[in-house]
């Protein structure tokens, strides 16, 4: 199989990995990545993470704006099978079509559930205590092809998004290289998804990255931990904004209102939730550098002073 044609496609570090693999073992002709970013004040361009890959192994980039209007540069490298990974644009139904072996998908979930692209944020904000990674045939619905192979992992109570992503990451790879040769074969299974059993993880919006202290404790904790480290839960306190990094469920609890500041730990400080306390260990107020609570704390003179204030 080493005259197999395979174009990759796939922008974040949750790509590279199974890029890293397939690269390996396997013919990549050719890699498409979401078009440079420009950040800071400086304007300065940065490259995604598999667009450095690619550059550091000597392979052909493709960077359509638009990959439904540009593909005609990826139909010319005549793959035979395109592999995508959290790419990150949906795919016309022109390079659908074109490969002998199909367009593969590693997907960061167990299909049909959390189809969209924030799977991995939304299984812990949603309190699932299990995930995954689905190799799936693609169509022109989103993430709705045939299911070609599942595994499953759990997410432990400490994971945050960032954990979850390199575990994610790391069994995608292993499923690719695993599954690949059955794909080529045609020999592997292809399972249809049950529609009744589809559920979505659309991209986090603003308003989902506001903490809601008015759910119980658990749901705070998945909140901030789903949404660390990218792209951080905020709150505010005295009408600024407060980033919440990292947190600690609570076993106590008081009468006070939700958001409420109710304790004051040497590492931590107590905010009421709807059934209970969430401590707050890290967390980074509007202008100001990242810390740790205790650090905050060590600054303050009337630390009692903080109880009964309200984060809104």
């Amino acid at each position: 199989m080493d005259d197999i044609k395979i174009v990759y496609m796939g922008t974040p570090d949750f790509s590279v990995l199974p890029l890293k693999e397939l690269n390996n073992k396997y013919n990549i002709v050719g890699v498409v990545t979401q078009p440079d970013k420009m950040v800071g004040r400086k304007k300065e361009i940065k490259f995604s993470p598999v667009k450095e890959f690619a550059i550091e192994n000597n392979l052909k980039v493709i960077q359509p704006i638009k990959i439904r209007e540009d593909y005609k540069e990826i139909l010319d490298l005549k793959p035979d099978i395109i592999i995508t990974c959290a790419y990150g644009q949906i795919i016309p139904k022109e390079l659908l079509n074109y490969p002998k072996y199909g367009c593969i998908n590693i997907h960061a979930s167990l299909l049909p559930k959390l189809r969209g692209g924030a799977p991995i944020h939304k299984a812990i904000i949603n309190g699932y205590e299990t995930t995954g990674v689905t190799i799936m045939y693609m169509d022109e619905k989103m993430d709705s092809g045939d299911i070609i192979y599942q595994e499953k992992i759990k997410i432990e109570n400490d994971d945050n998004a960032g954990t979850l992503f390199d575990k994610l990451s790391v069994l995608g790879s292993k499923m690719i290289i695993d599954i690949l040769p059955s794909i080529l074969n045609k020999t592997n299974k292809r399972i249809k998804q049950d529609e009744n059993e589809v559920t979505y993880a659309y991209n986090i919006t603003r308003e989902e990255e506001k903490i809601d202290f008015n759910k119980t404790t658990k749901e705070v904790y998945d909140q901030i931990r789903g949404l660390y480290p990218w792209p951080v839960g905020y709150t505010t306190l005295d009408e600024k904004k407060v980033k919440i990094y990292t947190s600690l469920i609570s076993n106590t609890n008081k009468q006070a209102s939700s958001g409420e500041i109710i304790n004051i730990y040497n590492d931590s400080i107590g905010v009421k939730t709807k059934d209970g306390e969430i401590k707050i260990l890290e967390l980074q107020f509007e202008g100001k550098k990242r810390i740790s609570v205790k650090d905050y704390l060590n600054g303050i003179q009337d630390k009692n002073s903080l109880i009964g204030k309200v984060f809104k």
